[in-house]
């Protein structure tokens, strides 16, 4: 009984200090029926490598799939302004990419990463995460993984209101955000998944929900797509390869052009 009063409190202090933090956003000001500006966020970076493979670093994969995705929505969509959260292995803190979107008004928010299976070689497949409630202890130890990169920022903990990327509960909490956006995102990751399957071939694990901090505070619809396992040698040998970030980035960006006609229609 002593410990569940203790995870109330604890839930209750931090449903009130992300309710605060969340509250200080900016209004929202995008046409939910256009899709003009797109914010392209690579993972990691600079002394966040992410997850690694034999020879594969995340942080640079990530980011050769993300500008490969912004110049084949350059090219076929000139009228698209494509952003980026960095063009180089630097690192950016998580509430910066989102804030970066916000400030930007973009309409849509990709966040390229790469995944991890650390007790098994044999993982392999793509899967889309949107804001939400982990159904499983698989998404909710791929949203700690990716979340724990707070631990390198400065002040994390009262950037943060006090968030602990460690706490299953926590993360239970920052799935309350996002509702609004929660059918657009979907549609969106569902349109990736669909995409890799038509594409590359490649097995597809779904569309999941999670708690991600860079998704978080974003204010339009957002994904996080994880690309496949470094962990696996064949898929670091794909994702690590030039056919292969093109071929991801193409996945992703026939998504994209599916996702803007239905939404513009």
């Amino acid at each position: 009984m002593l410990k569940v009063l203790k995870i109330v409190g604890a839930a209750g202090c931090l449903v009130l200090s992300l309710a605060f933090a969340f509250r200080n956003e900016p209004p929202l000001e995008n046409d939910p029926n256009k899709v003009d500006v797109v914010v392209i966020d690579a993972g990691h970076g600079g002394h966040d490598s992410g997850t690694r493979g034999r020879v594969a670093r995340e942080s640079r994969t990530t980011l050769k799939i993300a500008l490969a995705l912004g110049k084949k929505i350059k090219e076929e969509m000139p009228d698209v302004r494509v952003l980026y959260t960095r063009t180089s292995d630097v690192f950016v803190e998580l509430d910066e990419r989102s804030a970066f979107a916000n400030r930007n008004k973009a309409d849509l928010f990709i966040s390229i990463h790469c995944n991890s299976s650390p007790g098994s070689s044999k993982a392999l497949g793509t899967e889309t995460y949107v804001m939400g409630l982990h159904k499983t202890e698989g998404n909710l130890e791929v949203a700690k993984r990716e979340n724990s990169v707070i631990l390198k920022e400065k002040d994390y903990q009262e950037k943060y209101k006090g968030f602990d990327p460690t706490s299953p509960l926590a993360h239970i909490m920052l799935a309350n955000y996002q509702s609004a956006f929660l059918s657009s995102s979907l549609r969106f990751a569902d349109h990736v998944e669909r995409q890799f399957k038509s594409i590359s071939q490649r097995r597809s694990r779904g569309v999941k929900q999670a708690g991600f901090i860079v998704l978080w505070r974003t204010t339009m619809p957002s994904v996080l797509v994880e690309t496949g396992f470094l962990s696996n040698p064949t898929e670091e040998g794909y994702l690590n390869s030039t056919k292969g970030q093109d071929e991801v980035a193409e996945a992703v960006f026939g998504a994209f052009k599916q996702y803007r006609r239905e939404m513009e229609r």
